[in-house]
């Protein structure tokens, strides 16, 4: 026992100091082994996306040693579990060691033993809720879904998903990704489905395939996968995506056309996004290096920047370490107050509705 609060307060820090030798040695052995491997592969991380960007770029300054390697920008989560399988004994530069997939893939790819785990070292502050137990996978950021329009060829701005139906929207509306295998569409669709009432899992999956049927039945519905080029090109003139996706494809546009972003009054759902590193990957260390930049306080912050929510926010507004600026250019608080985060069920029930589905109740090829 301590004889008193000096001698304890002496222990304390002198533990508290160790622990920080300890951490910091190996943080110093990884960057030394990541370095060695000389190489990164990721897939599926366009520069727009969360400010993907920027963080690459970021990694890349910090550790130039090592040569980051980026597979199919543009694909969706299904497309990711897909290279991993493919590229199971494959150590070349076609195999990703690091996935970002939607909630419900982490799971799923989990139990099929295409991860391996890793705790960051900022592991405490990622909340329990939205990461494997066993470090297998771990959420990163979230944002809302919402509405991005042309507002060159769309004068009145929708402001609820009922509104998508009207015929004055014929021809206009679209999907961020393909609904059979992108999470960012699948989640739109159970978005949809939560605006009409439906509780959120299965019904709402079904009730958001009923949704889009009927909104492609009106003629309103593009089967074209909706990004800023598109819009800008008029051939989709309101998308359906995440809120940082929107935000980002706006900078992008410089006015050119001029967009309008709306978080529709009904249907506000949230969305997490997960890492994890493949069980096959040909980098293990760089990628654990990979997971460590990301769940930084710099990370976190790019991320921030990039119109997300990261996985530490509440730690780090809590410490005082969000970034202020980025924080100013975030859509109003009052747009996320009613923000529905699905649990992982739910996820899991709404993904297995919309993506055997879809083709049978909407029927429409988007590509």
């Amino acid at each position: 026992m301590y004889k008193n609060k000096l001698t304890f307060a002496v222990s304390v820090a002198a533990l508290l100091s160790s622990t920080a030798m300890v951490r910091a040695d190996a943080m110093a052995d990884l960057e030394a082994a990541a370095k060695a491997e000389g190489m990164l592969t990721t897939i599926a991380l366009p520069h727009s996306w969360c400010g993907y960007g920027a963080v690459i770029e970021g990694f890349k300054a910090k550790y130039p040693e090592i040569q980051v390697n980026e597979l199919n920008p543009d694909a969706g989560s299904a497309d990711e579990v897909e290279a991993v399988k493919a590229n199971k004994d494959n150590k070349g530069p076609q195999a990703p060691d690091v996935v970002d997939v939607g909630l419900a893939f982490g799971p799923s790819m989990k139990e099929e033993g295409l991860l391996q785990p890793y705790k960051v070292s900022t592991w405490d502050e990622i909340p329990d809720s939205i990461k494997d137990a066993e470090g297998y996978w771990y959420g990163d950021y979230y944002g809302v879904m919402s509405f991005i329009v042309n507002k060159d060829l769309v004068p009145n701005t929708p402001t609820d998903w009922a509104d998508l139906a009207k015929p004055e929207y014929a021809g206009q509306v679209a999907l961020a990704g393909d609904p059979r295998a992108s999470n960012q569409a699948i989640l739109g669709v159970l978005a949809a489905g939560l605006s009409t009432g439906a509780a959120s899992g299965e019904a709402a999956g079904k009730a958001g395939l009923e949704y889009f049927a009927g909104v492609n039945k009106a003629g309103n519905f593009v089967p074209v996968i909706g990004k800023a080029g598109t819009i800008a090109q008029g051939a989709t003139p309101i998308v359906i995506a995440w809120d940082y996706n929107a935000l980002a494809w706006a900078d992008e546009l410089a006015g050119n056309p001029p967009v309008e972003i709306v978080v529709p009054k009904t249907g506000v759902l949230a969305g997490v996004y997960v890492q994890g590193i493949s069980a096959y990957a040909p980098h293990p260390n760089a990628a654990k290096l990979w997971m460590e930049y990301l769940y930084s306080d710099e990370g976190q912050n790019l991320w921030l920047k990039g119109y997300c929510h990261p996985a530490r926010f509440n730690a780090m507004s809590a410490a005082g370490k969000l970034d202020a600026g980025a924080m100013e250019k975030l859509p109003p608080a009052a747009s996320y107050e009613a923000a529905y985060f699905p649990t992982l069920d739910e996820v899991n029930a709404n993904k297995a509705a919309v993506t055997g589905g879809w083709d049978a109740v909407v029927g429409a090829n988007v590509q």
